[in-house]
């Protein structure tokens, strides 16, 4: 089991104790650091700002969006950070939803897995550098082929990257996202992932691992779950921090028409509870939203509870097929304390 710390994205103002938790990370061991985006801070800007004080920690996103940047730029900012930091860069990739792709970014959002399947080849194309970058394909055309000069023409990169097998790593959900995940991929971002489901996870996955072509097999893939942790000996207060997360998640982001936290948590088996939670967050009502999350909604994706305890459930994790505990906590003596667990 390997150990990843979350950073994520930033609220009102950046955060103030990241350099202390980086220390504490690369000094307790952690393999990987991750950034993330939504409509505020990018992924790639305090990565390499933070990045550039440690020496040890892979430095991912989980994730970049893919209507953020097209994925020529995407490449370019990998093959530029992985050469800083030499060689410890991972992409990790995501389609976020339709109201931040079309209402943030202006793109259209249909069509997510053959736009991912897309812009992997790109990224990939250019990285491994062996001729100019040309596709075909229907979102991601190179050279434009309805433009208004016809000058494009096919190029590659000026920059030699340090690795052209970068490894990327997707953020999927459903069952179609993730068999392709395993398919063309080197990792899965598994966001509020529970053990208690690893039994479906595995038949997506082997799905994807079993296509003609497949890139990797089970051995040499990874899996990182995100996931909150608190050790305590008080377990409904830390149940009762996280609650509102999940409640906005499941109500809040996203259209009611689709959201894939939520048809994430119906599988899971609480569809009732997520459509009370939606219908409650729309109708303004934040508080009964968060009332009506069970505890059980929120406690199977963290770990929590007394450090003898959370090491029982890092097992339980480890043995469903995670092989890194991505950890959004914010507290350093956690991440010191989590070292010492793993």
């Amino acid at each position: 089991m390997k150990l990843g710390l979350q950073l994520g994205y930033w609220g009102a103002q950046p955060p103030a104790d990241v350099p202390e938790l980086l220390s504490a990370a690369e000094g307790a061991g952690f393999d990987a650091v991750f950034t993330a985006e939504s409509w505020g801070s990018d992924t790639y800007t305090p990565l390499a700002w933070w990045g550039a004080a440690t020496s040890t920690l892979r430095l991912g996103t989980a994730v970049s969006q893919l209507s953020a940047r097209p994925p020529t730029t995407l490449a370019m900012a990998a093959l530029t950070i992985d050469h800083l930091s030499g060689g410890r860069h991972i992409v990790g990739l995501g389609v976020s939803g339709p109201q931040v792709v079309e209402g943030w970014y202006g793109q259209p959002f249909g069509k997510p897995l053959a736009r991912t399947r897309e812009y992997v080849q790109v990224v990939r194309d250019v990285l491994a550098r062996e001729s100019a970058v040309v596709n075909d394909g229907p979102h991601y055309p190179l050279p434009l082929r309805e433009s208004a000069t016809g000058l494009g023409k096919p190029l590659k990169p000026i920059t030699h990257p340090l690795r052209a097998d970068i490894p990327i790593w997707l953020g999927a959900e459903g069952p179609r996202n993730v068999a392709q995940t395993a398919e063309i991929a080197d990792g899965w971002l598994a966001i509020f992932y529970t053990p208690r489901l690893a039994g479906m996870y595995d038949e997506w996955l082997d799905e994807g691992f079993a296509r003609s072509g497949a890139r990797r097999s089970r051995d040499d893939f990874e899996i990182s779950a995100t996931v909150q942790c608190v050790i305590t000996d008080d377990v409904a207060a830390a149940i009762d921090r996280y609650r509102p997360s999940t409640a906005l998640y499941v109500g809040g982001m996203g259209a009611a028409e689709k959201n894939f936290h939520a048809d994430l948590y119906r599988r899971m088996g609480y569809g009732a509870v997520v459509d009370d939670i939606g219908r409650l967050f729309r109708a303004g009502r934040r508080d009964e939203a968060l009332a009506a999350v069970p505890d059980e909604m929120v406690r199977e994706t963290m770990l929590v509870g007394t450090a003898d305890e959370v090491r029982e459930q890092i097992k339980v994790w480890e043995a469903a097929g995670v092989t890194m505990l991505m950890v959004t906590t914010k507290d350093v003596a956690t991440v010191r304390a989590l070292g010492e667990l793993v």
